[in-house]
């Protein structure tokens, strides 16, 4: 498992957290998350670990004033915040891509089965709302 980092091709145009073939899921905990990574990465290589302070700094800081001085009509603002809200309750992140046999409903039942509180499939120009927090 590696620390998560922020590179620019996890954004979106506006600069807002979007990164395209990746699942982002949260756990309730550091040990929840690490489990987690255990199982995941049986299936999928380079999964990536966020602390809450990693998804505060990097993730919830992308959304910057994307809101300003309306919401936003996209649903990343949305996502983030409430990625932001997890976070901000102790909840612990990994981030993994989505390999070629991967369907949004294979992925719902990993996750699901590894204890995940909200997990977000990242496609392009859609965002499948894995597991509703």
């Amino acid at each position: 498992m590696k620390p998560f980092t922020l590179t620019p091709e996890m954004t979106s145009a506006s600069g807002t957290f979007y990164p395209t073939g990746q699942v982002f899921a949260l756990f309730r905990n550091e040990e929840a998350a690490r489990d987690a990574a255990r199982q995941l990465q049986e299936q999928h290589e380079d999964v990536m670990h966020a602390a809450p302070d990693a998804i505060l700094q990097h993730v919830v800081r992308s959304l910057g004033n994307a809101d300003d001085p309306l919401p936003s009509v996209g649903a990343e603002g949305v996502i983030v915040r409430r990625i932001a809200e997890l976070a901000s309750g102790g909840a612990h992140a990994l981030m993994f891509t989505a390999g070629d046999d991967d369907t949004p409903d294979s992925l719902r039942t990993l996750l699901q089965q590894s204890g995940a509180l909200a997990a977000f499939y990242y496609r392009r120009l859609i965002i499948e709302d894995l597991i509703s927090s």
